[in-house]
């Protein structure tokens, strides 16, 4: 199979709502020509500087316009940053993602003290992601000579539906961003999530936009959206995991090589609908109790859904 950029609406809604196990069955293949099916990534998430951000997304507690109840958090002091990346590659992980709650990054003293983590995340062996809202091309430039691999900017749904969702960026500057990540020569992560009151039309535009990037995203994150009290969707009711299942198998078969991560909600989810999952393309998760701000299953239970599903964590690389 050759890997296509050109991807339209209407042949991977085709896709998408094809009979369920066929749509699986479909994407194991191409996921087996590509990868090792045996083997997950285990990244570890960390929330370097939580709440106080100004933009309004939605779905999110770190929002100054929404009224989730969380403990604001400055910028972590180094060593705590270095101890919480030690504690997660013993647990099996490979890759550290630093995730701040800022709108962009800007030239600060706060910015110098990210990239010194990201140099001494590095040189503890592991693979450094960072998701700290906006780039230029010249911040990308830093992180990249810093040591971060990997930069995480999802669309988080299609363009039109995006400023359903927020309202204080563009869709375009999400697109900008993820220009000047590849262009300062680190991967991409961006993928996006689901339940936010979208239709399954957005779903797939959102895929056919990721499916368009050449090169494809390194790391395409499936995400369920977890409810949080207080943020305008905080009573939205949770996805189906059929639906999960759906979104991996059509994103593994639109991009083939992507490591497609099976992202938050996972805490929501069964074993055998994880199974499912991995069944159908995704070879990545993220390990540890929290995603930022919401829950996720500990090393240990995932530990134990590997040892039955015979996974094993992949290596870095």
């Amino acid at each position: 199979m050759t890997l296509r950029y050109n991807w339209t609406v209407r042949e991977l809604t085709v896709v998408h709502n094809s009979p369920l196990l066929e749509l699986v069955y479909r994407a194991a293949i191409i996921h087996r020509k590509y990868h090792k099916p045996d083997e997950v990534q285990i990244s570890s998430l960390l929330s370097i500087k939580t709440g106080g951000c100004p933009e309004d997304c939605s779905y999110c507690s770190q929002s100054v316009h929404n009224g989730a109840e969380i403990k604001v958090q400055k910028l972590l002091p180094l060593q705590e940053v270095v101890d919480e990346a030690t504690k997660a590659k013993k647990g099996g992980a490979t890759r550290f993602c630093m995730g701040s709650a800022w709108r962009e990054v800007r030239n600060n003293s706060d910015f110098e003290k990210v990239l010194e983590m990201a140099r001494a995340v590095t040189s503890l062996g592991m693979e450094v992601c960072c998701t700290l809202g906006m780039v230029s091309e010249e911040q990308a430039k830093r992180l990249a000579e810093a040591g971060v691999h990997a930069y995480n900017h999802n669309l988080d749904t299609s363009e039109e539906y995006y400023e359903k969702i927020i309202t204080t960026r563009q869709y375009s500057d999400r697109i900008r961003t993820l220009q000047n990540v590849r262009k300062a020569g680190m991967t991409v992560c961006s993928g996006g999530i689901i339940g936010l009151g979208e239709k399954i039309s957005d779903r797939i535009k959102m895929l056919v936009t990721l499916a368009s990037f050449r090169p494809h995203p390194e790391s395409v994150p499936i995400n369920a959206l977890v409810p949080v009290k207080g943020t305008k969707l905080g009573n939205n009711l949770p996805v189906s995991s059929w639906d999960m299942v759906r979104m991996v198998a059509t994103a593994r078969i639109a991009m083939p090589k992507s490591m497609v991560r099976l992202s938050a909600g996972r805490q929501q989810m069964s074993v055998e609908a994880q199974a499912l999952c991995f069944l159908a393309g995704a070879n990545s998760i993220f390990a540890g109790d929290k995603l930022l701000t919401t829950p996720n299953p500990a090393f240990s239970e995932d530990m134990k859904m590997f040892k039955v599903l015979g996974l094993k964590p992949a290596k870095a690389k």
